[in-house]
């Protein structure tokens, strides 16, 4: 697999074998620098669905949910209530998903439109195609390893 990770020295633009990366002091850096080459994968593959890949993610939450309040999507994927608004909002805005006040007038429901279903049944190849990429090169005895690392390594970072 060809990996690459942008130069921190130079344009953004320009990519770097993954010969070229260096030890990083903690654990904290080395996970950004991965996830950002992860996310690139996914990206390119589900870019050609029109997605990105916390769009799928929330899609697939949603999915699985059938409706969720954006206080348990924000805990479900540990994601600032920032970001998570503002990708909610583009989803909405495509017509993906839609929103109902909760119980409590200030709780808003979210769940999947049929458009929504549609665009996740479109991704999923893409998906897919990522997915298949990463455990091609680990291999499966290393995909099994790493999907259990990083649980580990998520809950330990959710306990500290």
């Amino acid at each position: 697999m060809d990996v690459y990770t942008y130069s921190m020295e130079t344009d953004v633009s320009r990519r770097q074998p993954a010969d070229s990366l260096f030890e990083l002091p903690c654990a904290c850096q080395n996970l950004r620098r991965l996830t950002r080459v992860i996310t690139r994968i996914y990206d390119q593959e589900l870019r050609k669905a029109g997605l990105e890949i916390t769009q799928f993610g929330l899609l697939t939450a949603l999915a699985a949910t059938g409706e969720a309040n954006q206080k348990r999507l924000s805990a479900g994927f540990a994601m600032d209530s920032t970001t998570l608004t503002r990708t909610l909002g583009l989803l909405r805005k495509q017509g993906w998903v839609q929103v109902k006040r909760g119980k409590d007038r200030r709780e808003r429901l979210f769940s999947l439109t049929r458009a929504g279903k549609r665009q996740m049944v479109k991704a999923q190849p893409y998906w897919e195609l990522a997915e298949q990429k990463l455990r091609r090169e680990l291999g499966d005895a290393r995909w099994k390893q790493m999907k259990e690392t990083v649980s580990r390594v998520t809950e330990a970072a959710m306990a500290a």
